[in-house]
């Protein structure tokens, strides 16, 4: 076969599908639109950082050492005093009530304690109906509980501990710098998922698909011819939301710009090559749709985009490998933040070739055997 004839029909191919794709307001909604808000959604929303957190203080010292500490707390920005009281009763009251999420009591004789050996105690009451906020929030009260005790230690006569914490590659800890690199991978991940599968369906529906079918176009040409102006806005969309994470968002970006978007090449062929299964499996766009997001919520969690893939069940852990969304949002963060390089993620690179050449096989011969 003339290889120049068969690349003619296949521009042909994707020149119909680029012009398909203008007329309809729709598609371009998809495209354009979505991933920019997403990303700005998402950006926002998803922050496991917890602030203004509800205190209730009871304070049975009343020293100035008890003041400080409690404005030590509040000072963090991280918690809020909604009430104050002598009397324990109280603050169960305000915990059971929900006035509060975080109770704090100081005991009498707190500054005195203070300078001996044995140290002073103070109690931390938790509500633990939202184990995030609360696990989140405790962790925020140990740390500045034992600074405000080193630095009374280093004013007194007592040696103490002088603890210097240094997190590398996202110094304030911010949950924002981790989680929209994340997104980025997720919302990628979407938009081929809906391009692929909703497109090809709606040829179906509409009866294209069968005059492509008695075309002179191969099942090959007719895939590439599919895939590959969907693979082009998969890469716009790429560069357009990691342009607003970076301007809009103001995320630290440590690697090589090359080296993540070739990853992204075998990353949108598994997208496209999942969109490209499910169009063969849905009769209807509806249909598509619905499947879409059924697969698209494991692979959410699955990711280790919400939650760790090392705090799920072994099982779970390995079927983890098979998603190429979490050894992509691997990449995606280690370049972000890390500023990694090929050589530290090469397994992941991979992996996502290995995913991608195998799903986009298996869909391709779905799909041929479809439209035979």
């Amino acid at each position: 076969m003339n290889p120049r004839a068969r690349y003619g029909r296949i521009f042909e191919m994707v020149r119909k599908e680029f012009l398909q794709i203008r007329r309809d307001p729709r598609l371009w909604r998809v495209i354009v639109f979505a991933p920019m808000v997403q990303l700005i959604v998402f950006g926002y929303a998803v922050s496991t950082d917890v602030r203004n957190t509800k205190t209730f203080v009871v304070d049975h010292d009343r020293t100035q050492a008890s003041r400080e500490l409690i404005e030590t707390l509040t000072a963090s920005g991280y918690f809020r005093v909604t009430g104050r009281s002598d009397r324990p009763a109280d603050l169960v009251r305000a915990l059971d009530h929900a006035d509060a999420v975080v109770g704090l009591e100081i005991p009498a004789g707190f500054a005195r304690d203070l300078t001996r050996a044995g140290g002073a105690q103070v109690q931390v009451l938790l509500d633990g109906t939202n184990s995030n906020v609360a696990t989140v929030a405790r962790g925020y009260a140990e740390r500045i509980v034992q600074d405000y005790a080193a630095r009374i230690a280093r004013q007194g006569t007592m040696g103490g501990i002088d603890l210097r914490e240094r997190p590398w590659f996202n110094p304030d800890l911010a949950s924002r710098n981790y989680n929209v690199p994340a997104v980025v991978g997720v919302i990628i991940m979407l938009v081929c998922l809906l391009l692929t599968s909703l497109a090809v369906v709606r040829e179906r529906e509409i009866g294209t698909l069968e005059q492509l079918m008695v075309s002179p176009l191969s099942p090959g040409e007719l895939i590439a011819g599919k895939t590959i102006p969907f693979g082009i806005f998969g890469l716009f969309d790429f560069v357009a939301v990691i342009t607003v994470a970076v301007l809009w968002f103001k995320i630290p970006f440590a690697g090589n710009a090359a080296l993540m978007l070739l990853a992204s090449v075998p990353f949108l062929l598994s997208g496209l090559g999942i969109g490209l299964l499910i169009s063969t499996v849905s009769s209807t766009q509806q249909e598509a749709f619905m499947v879409t997001f059924l697969i698209f919520m494991p692979t959410i969690l699955l990711s280790g985009f919400m939650f760790p893939v090392s705090s799920m069940p072994s099982a779970f852990q390995w079927l983890t490998l098979l998603n190429p969304l979490r050894h992509y949002l691997e990449i995606v963060r280690g370049v972000f933040l890390k500023g990694a390089g090929a050589g530290a993620l090469w397994l992941q690179f991979l992996a996502l070739t290995l995913i991608g050449a195998f799903v986009l096989t298996v869909a391709s011969r779905r799909f041929r055997k479809t439209i035979a």
